[in-house]
């Protein structure tokens, strides 16, 4: 069983940084995905173990998903933050071998953390 556990989440004003970290104890693939209100979940990017990092063109190059391997932790840095940015984002993994679905897709992703809340203020 896949455990996570996301920290990271607050409140900032557009314009602003802020780095989202999921603790993942075992994984292929790891994507964070945000659900604004009255939103459908959407990915903000992905990356698989070892790997390069994928994004939707939705992020605009603003989001930067790393790993560190050390401490079995992904982190994702997101800059120039919009208040359309906010929402509550969650950290997502699967430890399949063969990925069925895009890495930047929920169906891939069997795990999921309980989330944390990102604000960003006008």
């Amino acid at each position: 069983q896949v455990q996570l556990l996301e920290s990271g989440g607050g409140s900032v004003e557009a314009g602003g940084s802020l780095t989202l970290s999921c603790k993942v104890s075992t994984y292929t693939s790891v994507a964070w995905f945000r659900q604004a209100p009255g939103k459908e979940r959407e990915a903000v990017a992905a990356i698989i173990i070892g790997g390069s990092p994928s994004y939707p063109d939705s992020a605009e190059g603003r989001f930067t998903i790393s790993q560190e391997h050390a401490k079995s932790m992904v982190h994702l840095q997101m800059n120039m933050l919009k208040p359309e940015d906010t929402g509550m984002y969650y950290c997502a993994a699967t430890d399949d071998m063969k990925f069925r679905f895009s890495v930047l897709s929920a169906q891939l992703y069997k795990y999921w953390g309980q989330g944390t809340q990102v604000t960003v203020s006008s």
